[in-house]
């Protein structure tokens, strides 16, 4: 640290002058090897910086995949950025992410090594974070069979319904104790934090065996959470810019300090994962567990029955790692949904209305919905498919890299070449998508009946497709569908003095946060029906 405070400022600017220029030249005549051997480059976006690439580009009011989208028009469905030494390939066009996808899937299986996913995925031991390889698959295998598949996801109904009933009879407890002291017909009621407690509540029971317990009823209750308070600065500093990511030689400088804050925010996390684990093993010992098991039981017997090592990851980190993963993934993504979701209805009232009136007509007034009955609401089906069109859980692909040199779109691809599929555009390509931004959940009826969630039809990949997809697409749809069936068969939902919403975006790992989302209820149920205990 003397070295560098003694080191003159006017040598320091020379040698990274002179850095910049020998980056240059390795970058030109590697560039220039590739062309003499007749190999074609996807073409690369202008305005590229010295070092920087083309990060300057998003340092505007844009969100990333409006800038990309745009470079798109001009560039073509296939080029590359510089996201500092990094080359970057962007895909716009659903024929050049079906052959990333599949043609090129396994080369395109991999994760790249990100100060993120180092520190807040327990050094790459979070799942969706893990490099291709033995360990990724071990550990997806085991989610997938224990978790995730089709026989399993039918054994959480029961948590699933009494969780949205639960939330159905919270709602009615602050209407009728606000009904009595006031004359008012109606409750308001953040939704953003509604809809999180009971996705949190559900994969809470799943994962560890409890209840996350949600308070709405306390405007206090999220800022004195510590540990909601902890998931949201996971989320902020996961959507952050890290110059290292860009300039690995720089992650000394910790700029910005992003570093220092990841490494407090995982200590906060990891001390309630750990005390999680700590009383599961606790329970194994005195033989405790009984009955159902829940995940981290399950994971903990997988340990025990085979004597696992999870290849370069211990096993408590293992654990830890797959069982905060599902609980930040299945929470989020539905919460930013619905809330997207229910925005939209009360933007286009007509939708909103025909969605009830399916409700009433196969389900009536005199009993609550079932996930048995969510076969039948096909214009609610339709309206979650259209949600996740206009704003998919996440508006570009996590960051996949090249395992070794492929062919895509006709372009050479080299080794290590980093991809990100823009699927904000490939569900606003107006060729597939008529009146693209409009929100039509009739399209899905009627025109694009057969598109579903499980990422055959790359026109439409939410939870994108392949290798490295979204495992829980199914675990998604059904608690999404439950919990909107619930909210609008339960209530008549109102802005205040029925304006719009205001759908400004806020960016982070997901597409869409909103700070709040207050919306007046009213009970449209007989009330004997909000008092159902479970």
């Amino acid at each position: 640290m003397e070295f560098l405070l003694a080191f003159p400022a006017s040598s320091f600017v020379a040698l990274s002058s002179f850095l910049v220029f020998i980056y240059c030249l390795l970058w030109i005549s590697r560039s220039n090897r590739l062309y003499s051997k007749g190999l074609r480059l996807p073409p690369e976006a202008g305005g590229a910086w010295p070092l920087l690439g083309h990060l300057p580009l998003f340092g505007g009011t844009k969100p990333p995949h409006v800038v990309l989208g745009n470079l798109a028009d001009k560039y073509g469905p296939i080029f590359t950025i510089k996201m500092g030494v990094h080359r970057t390939a962007i895909v716009s066009s659903w024929e050049l992410a079906k052959e990333c996808l599949t043609t090129n899937d396994k080369v395109f299986a991999n994760r790249p090594k990100m100060l993120m996913s180092e520190i807040l995925g327990y050094n790459y031991a979070m799942v969706g974070f893990s490099p291709y390889g033995h360990y990724w698959r071990q550990i997806r295998k085991i989610a997938t069979l224990e978790l995730l598949s089709t026989h399993r996801l039918k054994t959480f109904r029961h948590i699933r319904e009494s969780e949205a009933r639960a939330g159905l009879k919270e709602i009615y407890e602050l209407w009728n104790k606000n009904k009595s002291s006031s004359d008012e017909n109606k409750v308001m009621l953040e939704m953003k934090k509604w809809f999180g407690d009971i996705a949190l509540n559900v994969i809470y029971r799943i994962i560890v065996g409890k209840r996350y317990v949600g308070n709405t009823s306390s405007n206090e209750a999220e800022e004195d959470d510590p540990w909601r308070d902890s998931i949201r600065k996971w989320f902020e500093l996961a959507g952050k810019f890290a110059v290292s990511d860009a300039i690995p030689s720089l992650r000394w400088l910790d700029l910005g300090g992003i570093e220092k804050a990841m490494k407090n925010t995982m200590k906060e996390l990891d001390y309630y994962v750990q005390k999680w684990l700590e009383e599961h093993k606790r329970k194994r010992v005195s033989r405790e567990v009984k009955g159902d098991e829940d995940f981290m039981d399950v994971m903990l017997s997988i340990v025990e029955d085979t004597a696992e090592d999870f290849a370069n990851h211990d096993t408590d980190t293992s654990i830890k790692a797959t069982c905060l993963a599902l609980i930040m993934a299945a929470s989020d993504t539905t919460t930013v949904t619905l809330t997207w979701g229910l925005s939209l209805l009360l933007n286009n009232r007509d939708v909103l209305q025909k969605a009830q009136q399916e409700l009433d007509t196969h389900i009536g007034r005199e009993r609550l919905p079932n996930e048995s009955d969510m076969k039948n609401l096909v214009y609610l089906q339709a309206i979650i498919k259209e949600t996740l069109r206009l704003s998919p859980a996440a508006a570009m692909t996590v960051t996949h890299e090249s395992l070794a040199e492929c062919t895509a779109g006709g372009y050479h691809i080299p080794a290590g070449t980093r991809l990100f599929v823009n699927l904000w555009k490939v569900h606003h390509d107006p060729r597939i998508w008529p009146d693209p931004d409009k929100f039509k959940p009739e399209r899905f009826l009627t025109t694009h009946k057969d598109f579903d969630i499980k990422g055959g039809n790359f026109e439409y990949i939410p939870f994108s497709s392949g290798r490295r997809m979204c495992p829980g697409f199914l675990f998604a749809s059904q608690n999404m569908q439950l919990t909107m069936a619930t909210l609008l068969h339960g209530f008549e939902i109102s802005t205040t003095s029925d304006e719009m919403v205001d759908l400004g975006e806020n960016f982070g790992t997901t597409n869409l946060r909103f700070s709040k989302l207050q919306v007046h209820l009213t009970p449209r149920l007989p009330l004997h029906l909000y008092q159902q205990n479970d």
